[in-house]
């Protein structure tokens, strides 16, 4: 990205540059600054599987950044969006988003915004879908629920993962096979088995404060708790999240059983065509996110 892109505001100047230039620790330190969880760790994941810009003022401290993320031609999510409210009221925020959209070129997007950035994207044409809960605490584990249909809950192998990105593909709406490849390495997985079909899987590895269980994806509430409970299990006692869009049933009364209260909320938008199923879609007998990768990775 050529170092000339600047914008003028009021009395100081900013200029984007890519953020793959930029070092991790002051990245980390601009998420810090807004109170994100991210890690370093976290942040490197993130750089290797998106792009994106950050603004640096005259002195080179880092003003803001944002992120896109590719998951094919027709479809990318847009997250790591860090504005402070003054430079957002003085339009860095436009700035920037046009900046990454530009470079993810014409396609759908989708992102899960703030309570401070949603005012921003509506005013770019971002359509509001659904509300994402964020669910954290100590996890409690209750009494395991039951499994029905002779469905068998076993540890993830290589040989499940063209099976759980196939069902994966299903519930996102795009292809995320390169994301899997940087999540399985650092994650726990498992699978729920019923009639020699994986009809549900679950990933969960260390995020932010302690871990973070997504994506969870199911056909339906009782295979995506069945999934998701050895996680709460396996982090007893310890601080564990969960980013779901369900906000009453059966999966939503089970995590905040276990100690996986609502935290706080972001709001799905999208731009250039829906993201999330209509509801006929979900009606229909069909594999469902019920947890997500991250807020970023949707």
């Amino acid at each position: 990205m050529a170092n000339h892109d600047t914008i003028q505001l009021e009395t100081f100047e900013l200029t984007l540059q890519d953020i793959a230039d930029v070092d991790i620790e002051k990245l980390h330190a601009l998420s810090i600054g807004v109170g994100w969880p991210h890690r370093p760790k976290d942040w490197q994941m993130l750089l290797e599987n998106g792009k994106g810009v950050v603004a640096v003022d005259a002195i080179g401290r880092l003003a803001g950044s944002a992120m896109w993320f590719d998951f094919g031609a027709a479809f990318s999510t847009i997250g790591m969006v860090i504005i402070p409210p003054r430079l957002q009221a003085r339009g860095a925020g436009s700035w920037m988003m046009l900046h990454v959209m530009q470079q993810a070129g014409k396609r759908r997007f989708g992102l899960n915004a703030t309570r401070a950035a949603k005012r921003l994207y509506q005013s770019m044409g971002f359509t509001i879908e659904k509300t994402v809960f964020q669910c954290q605490g100590e996890a409690t584990p209750i009494t395991a629920p039951a499994v029905s249909g002779g469905a068998e809950l076993r540890a993830l192998t290589p040989g499940d993962i063209g099976a759980i990105l196939a069902l994966d593909e299903k519930a996102f709406g795009a292809n995320r096979a390169t994301l899997f490849d940087a999540l399985l390495p650092v994650s726990q997985g498992l699978v729920l088995v019923r009639g020699q079909r994986i009809e549900a899987f679950s990933l969960c590895r260390r995020f932010g404060r302690g871990a973070l269980i997504g994506p969870v994806v199911a056909l339906n509430e009782e295979d995506a708790i069945a999934v998701t409970h050895p996680h709460v299990v396996e982090h007893a006692g310890k601080f564990l999240r969960l980013d779901t869009r369900e906000e009453s049933g059966a999966f939503a009364h089970y995590l905040a059983q276990s100690g996986l209260a609502v935290f706080d909320t972001v709001t799905t938008m999208s731009l250039g065509g829906r993201w999330m199923p209509s509801q006929d879609e979900e009606q229909a007998l069909r594999p469902k996110t019920w947890a997500l990768a991250s807020q970023a990775f949707g």
